[in-house]
C-alpha cells in the first residue's frame, strides 16, 4: 500500500509497527507479555473492573452520551408482533413447555466503562505535505476516506439522524481481534493525593512510583486509580455533576515530561477510573491564540502514538486489595466488543490476582 503520509506529527511514532499498523502500542502485548500477566496470578481471586452499564445514570455528565435503554424483541411467525419477553411456546403449541426472554439494547458505546479506539480522536495536520492541514488519525488514516461520517436521514429521530458512520481503519474491532490481555500495573493516585481535583505531572508521578516501588515496563497495561468511579457509583444513578467536576485527579496532559515518559516507557495503554485519563481543564471563554488540542493527552496517545485509552474503569476494590497485599501487578483481561466500524466500546474487564 502507498504510504498515506509524508510528514508525521512532532512527538509521534507513526510507522513504528509498519505503515499500515492499526494496533499501535498494543502490539507490545505479545505472547511473552500475556505470560507475564499469568505469572501474577497467585491466589486466583478475580475483580470486576466495570461499573454497571447504566452508570453514571442520565446524561448530565455528558449530554452527548445516552444511557442504555432496553426493549423486548418482537416474535415472528404465528406470534408476529408479540413481546418476546416471558413468551411461552405454549401459546403456539400446548405441548411445548419453554418460556423465553430476548431483549435489545440501545446505548452510547462510550457511556460507562469503556475503551477508546485509535479512531476516537485525530487532529488537523498536514500529513501529505500539500501545505493544508487535513483531518487525520493515527498512522495517517484520513477522515472522509478511512473514517467516514454517517449519512443524514432527516426523517429519523434526532438521535438516529446520522446513520452508519464507520471506521474502516482503526476501529475498536482491531483491538478485540488482537486480544486485550496482559500484565496490568496499578498506579494508586488516590492513596497519595486523595480525591481532590488535581493534575498529576511527571515529577509528582515519579514520586508516587518511587514511594510504591513500581516499575512500568514495556507492554504493561497501566491502570490509574483516582477514586472517581467509586464516588460515581455511590451516587446511585443520580450523579452530582458539580461535586464530580470538583473532584478526582488526572494526568496533566500539558506536561511535556509526562507525555515523553508515557512514550519512553513503551507502556501499551492507559486505563483510568476517571472520565478522560487526563484532567480536563475548563474550556476558556476566549479563543486561545495558540492552535492546539482540547485534550492534549488524547492527542498524544491516540493520534500520535497509538496508545489506547480506557475510562471510567472501576478500580477501587482492586487497588485496595493490591495495596493491602503489597502488590501492584495482576493479570488483566479486558476485551472490547468485536464491533466492526465502531470507535469505542463498553468493557467488562477482569483482574485476576
Amino acid at each position: 500500500m502507498t504510504q498515506r503520509w509524508k510528514h508525521s506529527p512532532e512527538g509521534s511514532h507513526w510507522g513504528e509497527f509498519g505503515d499500515d499498523d492499526q494496533r499501535g502500542r498494543m502490539n507490545l502485548v505479545d505472547e511473552a507479555k500475556v505470560l507475564q500477566g499469568i505469572a501474577e496470578v497467585k491466589v486466583g481471586r478475580t475483580f470486576c473492573l466495570s461499573l454497571p452499564l447504566d452508570v453514571p445514570g442520565g446524561s448530565a455528565m455528558n449530554p452527548r452520551r445516552q444511557p442504555p435503554r432496553r426493549f423486548s424483541v418482537l416474535r415472528d411467525g404465528k406470534s408476529a408482533g408479540q413481546q418476546g419477553f416471558c413468551w411461552s411456546y405454549a401459546s403456539e403449541d400446548p405441548s411445548i413447555t419453554d418460556v423465553v426472554n430476548d431483549d435489545v439494547v440501545l446505548m452510547s458505546l462510550q457511556y460507562s466503562t469503556q475503551w477508546d479506539s485509535l479512531a476516537h480522536v485525530g487532529s488537523h495536520f498536514d500529513a501529505d505535505g500539500d501545505g493544508e492541514p487535513e483531518a487525520v488519525f493515527y498512522n495517517g488514516f484520513k477522515a472522509g476516506e478511512h473514517i467516514r461520517p454517517g449519512h443524514e436521514v432527516s426523517s429519523a429521530e434526532p438521535w438516529a439522524r446520522y446513520q452508519d458512520p464507520v471506521a474502516q481503519a482503526l476501529s475498536i474491532a482491531v483491538l478485540a481481534e488482537h486480544g486485550a490481555q496482559g500484565r496490568g500495573v496499578m498506579l494508586d493516585l488516590e492513596h497519595h493525593i486523595g480525591r481532590k481535583r488535581h493534575a498529576v505531572g511527571y515529577d509528582e508521578l515519579m514520586r508516587i512510583l518511587d514511594a510504591d516501588s513500581i516499575q512500568v515496563e514495556s507492554g504493561d497495561m497501566v491502570c490509574i486509580h483516582t477514586g472517581f468511579a467509586d464516588m460515581l457509583l455511590a451516587m446511585n444513578g443520580n450523579p452530582d455533576v458539580k461535586h464530580l467536576h470538583d473532584s478526582g485527579s488526572g494526568l496533566d496532559g500539558y506536561d511535556s515530561k509526562l507525555l515523553n515518559w508515557i512514550v519512553d516507557t513503551r507502556l501499551a495503554c492507559l486505563l483510568a477510573d476517571n472520565p478522560a485519563v487526563e484532567l480536563v481543564v475548563p474550556k476558556p471563554l476566549t479563543p486561545s491564540p495558540i492552535r492546539g488540542p482540547r485534550l492534549p493527552l488524547h492527542a498524544h496517545c491516540l493520534f500520535k502514538n497509538g496508545i489506547h485509552l480506557g475510562e471510567l474503569w472501576y478500580l477501587t476494590p482492586l487497588a485496595r486489595w493490591l495495596r493491602a497485599h503489597g502488590r501492584s501487578r495482576f493479570l488483566l483481561t479486558a476485551p472490547p466488543l468485536r464491533l466492526p466500524g465502531a470507535v469505542g466500546s463498553p468493557a467488562t474487564p477482569i483482574a485476576t490476582v
